[in-house]
């Protein structure tokens, strides 16, 4: 991904690789600085705000606070040095974690 400043440009699709670097050259340095415990408040708070629009936003607030919660995931992971893209390809690429399918069939008593 392009580091220099290019505001003409506007995304048209992504990679969950390229958000995190995306993300982690707009704002490492805050992020860094400001830490893990600091900028998981930040989640919550844009948590709370993504709860109000599935209450009674519209569909524009909503993908605006879906983003938001996004964003701020990502943060974290970059503070923590976490790989997303490994992650869920570690967590999910096989299927549920528990019965291991791509159609999950656990009871709705488990968590899948």
């Amino acid at each position: 991904m392009n580091k220099n400043n290019n505001n003409d440009k506007k995304l048209q699709d992504i990679s969950f690789r390229d958000f995190q670097t995306l993300i982690r050259n707009m704002y490492y340095e805050k992020d860094h600085e400001r830490g893990a415990t600091g900028t998981f408040l930040w989640l919550m708070e844009e948590v709370g705000e993504l709860a109000s629009a599935v209450r009674n936003g519209t569909k524009e607030e909503l993908r605006g606070e879906f983003a938001d919660v996004l964003a701020w995931l990502t943060t974290i992971a970059n503070v923590l040095e976490i790989d997303l893209t490994e992650s869920v390809i570690e967590k999910y690429g096989s299927g549920c974690p528990c019965c291991k399918k791509y159609v999950c069939e656990c009871s709705d008593s488990r968590k899948p």
